[in-house]
């Protein structure tokens, strides 16, 4: 496995990570998946900022890491949240924990203060693979987003990046 920053030419293969993420999983709070075109201007973003990764395995990308500002005001310039994702067939090979860790080196280097990881509560996978990235729980919103027909809890995390 090799972790790289994310190219042009990786757009179909993490949109199509992200979309099935959308369409099967609480990890996204939207059934509404990117079109190809929004799929493109998504990831562009993040390849303009510098700010994705992706993991190969035999020639083929098997997950992604990114981060994007975590409000829009001026006075969040400097803290960042994170999106990890691996394509099922590839979860508990350490991928995601892989990923996370070169964001985080990528996030430091680019002058980041602070990253905010925000992972549907029940999701105890996510949660501890933050936790084992130093990421600290800042707080629980209960009931802060529905999906699938039902409500729910958003876990707040933390790392300080410097």
């Amino acid at each position: 496995m090799t972790v790289r920053a994310a190219r042009p030419e990786d757009t179909e293969a993490v949109v199509a990570i992200r979309n099935h993420a959308v369409e099967h999983s609480t990890a996204l709070w939207t059934q509404v998946p990117h079109s190809p075109a929004e799929g493109q201007a998504w990831f562009a973003d993040h390849l303009d900022r510098g700010s994705a990764l992706v993991a190969e395995v035999d020639g083929e990308i098997a997950g992604y890491a990114a981060y994007a500002p975590w409000r829009a005001l001026e006075g969040y310039r400097h803290t960042v949240e994170d999106s990890v994702y691996v394509r099922e067939e590839h979860h508990g090979l350490g991928i995601g924990g892989s990923l996370l860790t070169a964001l985080i080196e990528t996030a430091r280097a680019t002058g980041q203060h602070s990253m905010i990881a925000g992972i549907e509560s029940g999701n105890t996978a996510s949660v501890r693979l933050h936790e084992r990235r130093g990421f600290e729980h800042v707080g629980t919103v209960r009931e802060a987003g529905t999906k699938f027909g039902r409500w729910f809890d958003l876990t707040l995390m933390q790392l300080r990046l410097r």
